[in-house]
């Protein structure tokens, strides 16, 4: 439970971004130059299904960095918003590529053309 008299500018960073865009993807590095593997791996799933999206680097800011790890409770980066909704890390997006889930999942979020 957060205290609300002790507003946390990075917690409602998050919050407004994830708000404010479709499709935000958390991760080290920016979506034209991944600094880790496993952000460039989402990046590349992202791009080849065609859906647009923010990319944020989690590295310009070490309070960002651990500010997103408990905005989810999720102890890893990248992290993937869709809608305001957490959708997970990099395992968790490529098994649902690979499986097709998150084609349809996109599709019926409206961020992605059938």
């Amino acid at each position: 439970m957060t205290d609300s008299t002790t507003a946390d500018p990075v917690h409602d960073f998050i919050a407004k971004t994830v708000a404010e865009n479709p499709v935000v993807l958390f991760m080290k590095g920016e979506p034209e130059q991944p600094r880790c593997g496993f952000s460039a791996v989402v990046v590349q799933i992202l791009d080849h299904l065609g859906s647009d999206f923010v990319g944020v680097d989690v590295l310009q800011n070490d309070a960002l960095r651990e500010g997103i790890k408990a905005f989810t409770d999720w102890p890893t980066i990248p992290q993937l918003y869709v809608k305001g909704e957490f959708v997970g890390g990099a395992d968790i997006v490529r098994e649902m590529f690979q499986s097709g889930e998150l084609k349809s999942f996109l599709t019926e979020q409206g961020v992605l053309s059938a």
